[in-house]
């Protein structure tokens, strides 16, 4: 597997309000193509900071690949914007779903494929994970001190795997989706489970981001920001933790009140 990570931020003049030549930092973006067994995928705008994981957890998450022992290699070359992803054999089903498309809300990615919505009635997720309040402070205190490439150059998001109010895996990216499936990458070579981890954002909850987080069985979502009806829906269909408007000692819980200790 390459390690073939770009640089988070550039250097580029601007001008501000009154008129002076400023030095500013602004964010990566690159085009990376994924390529599962030399067959084109998808084209994913990132920051380019974990393209391997990021390949990897869109994979995982889009169910394109059932096990990470099915993988043989993951190679990234910059110069062809391209991630070359190989597998012990095709993927079963793999033309129909890729045929079956759905364009999101998702910024940095926007589709998804085959019918994801199916297979959440599968997913069991853990009635023992529990956060207390002070916990999730801690852990909202953590991830702020954490945004380094959002501090310097914004246009970024944020995403946290997080035991307690220990984190585990910090990705930042210019799509919210791309940070969670590069996380998702991560835990999936690492074989960490997400039975009793909490997973935060800054992105919205949208009905994707409540799959992606309920397919890697992580039982506690949090976001500094809002929610759509449709992921709040799918989260009351999984038993899933919902918390929005998480900043400093505030937050709304939404869904799955039962893990939330005083």
């Amino acid at each position: 597997m390459t390690d073939a990570a770009r640089a988070a931020t550039f250097v580029v003049e601007a001008r501000n309000e009154r008129g002076e030549n400023v030095t500013t930092a602004i964010a990566g973006e690159h085009p990376l193509t994924i390529y599962l067994d030399k067959r084109e995928i998808v084209t994913l705008m990132t920051l380019g900071q974990a393209p391997e994981a990021l390949a990897l957890g869109y994979l995982r998450n889009q169910r394109l690949v059932a096990r990470i022992e099915d993988i043989v290699s993951v190679q990234v070359d910059w110069e062809t914007a391209a991630c070359a992803v190989t597998t012990t054999a095709p993927s079963p089903g793999l033309t129909s779903r890729l045929q079956k498309r759905t364009v999101t809300t998702g910024c940095g990615q926007g589709t998804v494929f085959g019918d994801l919505m199916d297979e959440i009635d599968k997913v069991e997720l853990s009635a023992e994970a529990r956060i207390n309040t002070s916990s999730l402070y801690a852990l909202l205190d953590a991830v702020r001190l954490r945004e380094t490439v959002y501090k310097q150059a914004g246009a970024v998001h944020g995403c946290a795997l997080a035991q307690d109010s220990s984190i585990l895996y910090f990705v930042e990216d210019v799509g919210r989706h791309n940070a969670v499936d590069a996380i998702a990458g991560r835990m999936w070579l690492d074989d960490v489970a997400g039975d009793d981890k909490v997973f935060y954002t800054t992105g919205r909850l949208t009905s994707e981001m409540v799959i992606k987080c309920a397919q890697m069985r992580v039982p506690i979502l949090v976001s500094r920001s809002g929610l759509t009806r449709m992921g709040w829906e799918v989260a009351q269909k999984t038993g899933l933790t919902m918390i929005g408007r998480a900043k400093g000692k505030h937050f709304l819980l939404f869904t799955g009140r039962e893990r939330i200790a005083g």
